[in-house]
């Protein structure tokens, strides 16, 4: 493609320009700009673009067709500037946003829209008393009533402000529910302790102690849930990176109350440093676990979710792990979570 088209094109349809497997990402100014993003699991030096005609600068990659990706550009002083050719914006968690841009064969999930007619469930905030369980006085916890009367499982959600406005979760249950996709449940979403989250998370008995005299109280409390004496290992845990792996430590702690583990993209070794969870699961269980992990190919926590899929089956839990072509980020957590909901929430026969 010649340089005049390629100008032509990125001006009238946006950027990057996507053809078939091919992504040119094109910016036009005086200096140089560089790109960094999940198709380098943001490490390593920014890549360069390159000056293809006076003022226009292109670099271009290949990436599997069903590839979700988000970008920043960068000037030479590693400064983020907004690339006036893509308009699609989303936060990255760390108070700035990233651009993002889908491959052909790639979509957000439906599920996450609200639909006309599917009943929705309810969802109140509630404040909890953290005591010597968590940094501060109190933490906020958002539960999702499903719209049923019956007793349904719990899912405790960690980082539950993220899943509940990044994640659209009560409307992706919603949805799954409406469609016959898994049987009513409800959700406990629980706030992290910002800057004290990877202690919180890093397989904290302090964490676990919250969730069990604090979090489930008040979800009995406040919600018709099944009773996990009579249904042992019941509910379950949800979460994403430090998340994932503490919704794991979780189940090995407390199987036969969270028989039921859903772990996205889990932090299980990082640091050149294997967590506890590792042990924990090759040790003998009392009650073996459903733990269903996913990572994105992008990301540097693959290797560990494979090693864990392999300890875990060995030692006697149903464990389930798939690989997409994303990154670490909520919108590809957002649209690969309802995978793991039916996997281990499929409607009662």
């Amino acid at each position: 493609m010649d340089t005049s088209t390629l100008e032509k094109r990125a001006l009238a349809e946006g950027a990057p320009l996507i053809d078939g497997d091919e992504v040119t990402f094109v910016w036009r100014g005086r200096k140089p700009m560089f790109v960094t993003g999940d198709f380098q699991e943001w490490s390593g030096e920014p890549v360069p673009l390159h000056e293809v005609t006076p003022g226009v600068w292109t670099h271009s990659l290949k990436l599997p067709r069903d590839t979700y990706v988000e970008y920043a550009l960068q000037d030479a002083k590693g400064r983020r500037v907004r690339d006036p050719l893509n308009s699609r914006l989303v936060a990255n968690g760390f108070g700035d946003f990233n651009h993002y841009f889908h491959m052909p064969d790639s979509r957000p999930t439906p599920l996450a829209l609200r639909q006309r007619d599917v009943p929705r469930g309810t969802v109140t905030r509630h404040m909890v008393e953290t005591q010597e369980f968590c940094v501060g006085r109190e933490r906020a916890v958002h539960l999702y009533a499903p719209p049923t009367s019956e007793p349904c499982p719990l899912v405790v959600v960690f980082d539950g402000p993220d899943y509940l406005r990044r994640a659209k979760l009560p409307t992706l249950v919603d949805n799954l529910i409406a469609q016959g996709r898994i049987r009513p449940l409800a959700l406990a979403m629980v706030a992290n302790g910002s800057s004290s989250r990877t202690v919180e998370y890093t397989c904290s008995e302090a964490t676990l102690a919250f969730l069990l005299y604090r979090v489930l109280p008040l979800a009995r409390q406040e919600l018709r849930l099944v009773d996990e004496k009579q249904q042992p290992g019941a509910h379950a845990v949800l979460g994403a990176s430090l998340g994932g792996l503490m919704s794991l430590y979780v189940g090995l702690r407390a199987p036969d109350i969270f028989g039921h583990v859903l772990s996205q993209s889990g932090a299980f070794s990082v640091w050149n440093h294997d967590f506890v969870v590792f042990d924990l699961a090759r040790a003998a269980s009392s009650r073996p676990l459903d733990v269903w992990m996913d990572c994105g190919h992008f990301e540097v926590l693959t290797q560990a979710n494979q090693r864990m899929l392999q300890v875990l089956q060995q030692s006697g839990h149903r464990a389930e792990y798939r690989e997409y072509h994303g990154g670490h980020n909520y919108s590809a957590w957002r649209d690969q979570v309802w995978r793991g909901l039916e996997w281990l929430f499929a409607p009662q026969r």
